[in-house]
C-alpha cells in the first residue's frame, strides 16, 4: 500500500510540474497576444516569430534579461510583462547624452512609451548601451540572458565596436548565460565592407564575433530564415519591408518576399 502510496504522490508531483510547464508557455502567448502590444509591431509577427525565438534562446519568466537596444520597444513590449512578476528586464538603451539626434529621438519615445504603460513597464530598468564608454548594461555577473535582434550590422562601422560590444554581453552574464542573436544574414563570404553597407552580417562572422568574447555556440535554429531573400538588395536590407527605402518602385516585389532572411543563434558563456 506505501507503494502504492508513493506512486500516486510521485505521479501527482509530475503532473504538477507538467502543468506548471503548460502554464507557463500559455502565458507567453498569452502576452503576445495581449493588447499591450502596438498594432504595427504585431503584425509583424509572421515575420519575426517571437513565441518561437523566445523558446529557443531558452527565456523562462524567471529570468534576468538584457534587451539590448530595443529601438521603438517591439521585443520590450513582449519581454516587460513577461518578465515583470518573476523576473527583471534591463533595456539598455541608446545613450542619453548621445551626439545623434535619432539616438535622443529614439529613447525619448521609449521613455514615454514606458511612462504610458506602467502596468507593463513599471518594473523595467532602463540602461545605456555604449560599449565604447565602458558603460555597463547590467551589473556585471547578474544577468541569465542577454538579447540582441538585428543590431550587429549597427556596430560594425567604427572599428572596435563590435568586439567591445560582445565583451559587455559577456561580463554581464553569469556562469552559464544565454547570449541570443538574432541578424540578417548575408550570403558565405560578403566581404565586410559588402555586410557594412548591406546590413546584412554573415552567420560565421557573427558566430566568430561570440567566440573572441568568450562564448560557446550552443544552437543554431531556422525559425527567422526567409528562403526568398537574396540578400542582395539596391539599398541592402533596408529595401524590404518594413523599410522599403525604395518607396514605390517594386513595391509589390519587396512586399512578395516579405521581411530579411535572418541567422537565429544561442551562445553560453562557459561555466568556468
Amino acid at each position: 500500500m506505501r507503494t502504492k502510496h508513493w506512486l500516486a504522490a510521485f505521479a501527482g508531483v509530475v503532473s504538477a510540474i507538467a502543468y506548471a510547464g503548460a502554464v507557463q508557455a500559455e502565458d507567453l502567448k498569452s502576452v503576445i497576444d495581449g493588447k499591450q502590444r502596438t498594432e504595427a509591431y504585431a503584425a509583424r509577427d509572421r515575420y519575426r516569430h517571437p513565441e518561437e525565438t523566445l523558446k529557443f534562446l531558452g527565456i523562462k519568466p524567471d529570468m534576468t534579461v538584457v534587451e539590448i537596444t530595443p529601438g521603438g520597444g517591439w521585443y520590450t513590449e513582449i519581454l516587460a510583462p513577461y518578465l515583470k512578476e518573476g523576473g527583471r528586464l534591463y533595456a539598455a538603451h541608446f545613450p542619453a547624452q548621445s551626439e545623434s539626434n535619432y539616438y535622443r529621438r529614439s529613447l525619448k519615445a521609449f521613455k514615454e512609451k514606458m511612462a504610458a504603460d506602467e502596468d507593463s513597464y513599471s518594473e523595467v530598468v532602463l540602461t545605456e548601451f555604449n560599449p565604447r564608454a565602458g558603460v555597463e548594461i547590467a551589473p556585471q555577473g547578474s544577468a541569465d540572458a542577454v538579447v540582441t535582434f538585428r543590431n550587429v550590422h549597427n556596430w560594425m562601422r567604427q572599428e572596435g565596436d563590435v568586439d567591445k560590444a560582445f565583451a559587455s554581453f559577456y561580463k554581464a552574464l553569469k556562469p552559464g548565460g544565454i547570449l541570443g542573436v538574432v541578424e540578417h544574414r548575408a550570403k558565405p563570404g560578403t566581404s565586410q565592407e559588402g555586410m557594412i553597407e548591406s546590413g546584412y552580417v554573415t552567420q560565421d562572422y557573427v558566430i566568430k564575433l561570440a567566440q573572441k568574447a568568450g562564448f560557446e555556440l550552443e544552437a543554431t535554429s531556422e525559425v527567422n530564415a526567409n528562403p526568398q531573400d537574396t540578400a542582395d538588395h539596391p539599398r541592402g536590407v533596408w529595401t524590404l519591408p518594413p523599410s522599403l527605402r525604395l518607396k514605390d518602385q517594386d513595391k509589390a516585389k519587396y512586399l512578395a518576399i516579405g521581411e530579411s532572411d535572418r541567422m537565429t543563434l544561442r551562445f553560453r558563456k562557459p561555466e568556468n
